[in-house]
């Protein structure tokens, strides 16, 4: 449930400015609303102000609501405005998107205020129609404009519910307005009133209760949502944090106190990931780069930045992700209480859960010996050379099932053929390429060392997102971070911030490639890609 507008007091008028087009219905829509709060023992008043809109003409109704019955005032008047004051208005309702946010244009919308609830229809306007090509101004852009303004919003297509419900799209107006009185608890109306208020209309009643209920739903239904949202992230982060892993105590007491928590959670997601000695060897490969960012002295720095910034994304590297590991996670109990709870089922209800995977010759080949893993991966690129897509085999994994849970722990215990695996030994030697880089960069220069470790960031995902940011790194390092001929330790020190921000800014790698070509060094080198050829479908047998 949306909270209480903090700034409105009990004894403060509720503000309502609502933005209709000619022809549809916006007075009595005003109207509406006027009766309901009457016959609910609450002063009110409404105005109007005609506009032009460059359609059918628009006209503005602003409608002030005390929120405390009449019977509470002991005889007392409210003092109502006659018009909508800028940062004054609590629910701004619009029909037209481009016409509410021209009100947001005059201040009409306030960020710790106002509410917005408009429809998502465009009616063009006179200037966008007489432009020769697409006049039209983007709904995209208005509804980003309306969201960096207002408190709550709320977008729909309301033209297409009035259609549906045979009615005007004033009803289904003011069923979203009814609804978010309600939802936000600031008018204690009940949805019957409004109810009432049509039906004494007479003519067109029933579809006008129609389109009522469309509005009404739609608003109501996004309130519930977003209350179970708030609710969910509340239990998030109300609940008890794990307890965060330390160092053993005579491992602690080789590293520097400002990096024994980095340090102890890289050592336990490495041990997590494969085995004891695996933490070890990530252990083993920390010391070497303290060692060098020390001088080799052994003295004990006060500051480590190169060491401790590579902590983190060497265990995140260590740590890649392959089948094994994503077997491992989807097969873990608190998983199957995560989609449990989050789905809100109960305990006595039956859930079924599928997990979807293509498994393709990487994945594959990942697990096997280096020449195994070889001829399989070559007999796939001859496939794709012939204009074949890539081996994949698509699986919907019950499970919620027996056989889908013995299946996932089955590829989970495949854990210790990773090492035995193609894919292992080719990142282990990676990550040995760029360990070396950072020891000789910080021998050379310590800020150059310490550039080298946060290219690690480089290092993401999964499948192609992965490999593109491991190549990256690896080109970094070989053409500029290493290469004297570059310039001074210095110099490619900037270089190497300079190249890791813009390969981190763009995907696609233009930015990458035009920092290195203004560092001198080469870009990357582009990668082949097959020409897949199509057989054209006949003329007779194409769809007109």
């Amino acid at each position: 449930m949306t909270t209480p507008n903090p700034t409105s007091q009990a004894d403060e008028p509720l503000t309502i400015l609502l933005c209709a087009l000619g022809g549809e219905g916006g007075g009595v829509l005003a109207d509406w609303l006027v009766d309901t709060a009457r016959a609910c023992g609450h002063s009110v008043q409404g105005t109007s102000i005609p506009g032009v809109a460059q359609r059918t003409g628009a006209t503005t109704y602003y409608v002030e609501i005390f929120p405390r019955p009449d019977r509470e005032l002991a005889g007392r008047q409210p003092v109502f405005g006659l018009y909508a004051v800028p940062g004054g208005v609590d629910l701004l309702v619009g029909s037209e998107l481009l016409e509410v946010v021209r009100q947001a244009g005059a201040g009409m919308v306030s960020p710790e205020r106002t509410a917005v609830i408009a429809s998502t229809r465009r009616t063009l306007t006179t200037t966008e129609k007489m432009q020769l090509g697409d006049g039209r101004v983007d709904t995209g852009r208005l509804a980003d404009v309306l969201g960096a303004q207002a408190r709550e919003l709320e977008l729909f297509d309301m033209a297409t519910m009035a259609q549906d419900a045979g009615t005007v799209l004033s009803a289904v107006m003011l069923g979203a307005v009814a609804a978010w009185l309600a939802t936000s608890s600031r008018l204690p109306f009940p949805r019957e009133a409004y109810e009432a208020t049509i039906r004494r209309g007479g003519k067109g009643a029933e579809a006008s209760l129609r389109g009522f209920a469309a509005g009404w739903q739609r608003v109501a239904a996004a309130s519930t949502q977003r209350a179970a949202v708030m609710a969910l992230a509340s239990q998030l982060t109300s609940a008890p944090a794990a307890p965060a892993p330390a160092l053993p105590g005579d491992v602690a007491t080789q590293w520097p106190a400002a990096m024994h928590d980095i340090v102890a959670l890289g050592l336990a997601r490495t041990v997590e990931y494969q085995d004891t000695a695996y933490g070890e060897l990530y252990l083993q490969r920390l010391q070497r780069l303290l060692e060098a960012e020390r001088g080799g002295d052994g003295g004990a720095a006060a500051s480590c930045p190169a060491t401790a910034e590579s902590a983190r994304w060497l265990a995140l590297w260590m740590a890649f992700d392959d089948i094994v590991r994503v077997a491992e996670l989807k097969s873990r109990a608190s998983r199957f209480a995560r989609v449990r709870r989050e789905t809100k089922a109960d305990d006595d209800e039956l859930l079924r859960l599928y997990d979807h995977f293509k498994p393709g010759v990487p994945e594959i080949a990942a697990l096997l010996p280096a020449p195994l893993a070889e001829r399989l991966q070559r007999w796939d690129r001859a496939r794709i050379a012939r204009g074949r897509e890539p081996f994949g085999w698509p699986l919907a994994l019950p499970s919620h099932t027996l056989f889908g849970v013995l299946a996932l722990r089955l590829l989970a215990a495949l854990k210790g053929q990773r090492r035995r695996g193609s894919r292992y030994a080719q990142e282990q030697a990676l990550i040995e390429r760029w360990l070396v880089g950072i020891e000789r960069g910080l021998r050379e220069h310590p800020p150059l060392g310490l550039e080298i470790a946060r290219c690690g960031r480089l290092i993401k995902g999964y499948g192609a997102t992965h490999e593109r940011g491991r190549d990256n790194l690896l080109h970094v390092l070989d053409h500029l971070a290493l290469d004297s001929a570059r310039g001074s330790a210095a110099d490619r020190a900037a270089a190497v911030r300079a190249a890791r921000e813009a390969a981190l800014a763009d995907d696609a790698g233009g930015a990458l490639d035009q920092a290195l070509q203004h560092a001198g060094a080469p870009v990357r080198p582009p990668k082949e890609q097959p020409i897949r050829w199509l057989r054209r479908q006949p003329a007779e047998a194409r769809t007109p």
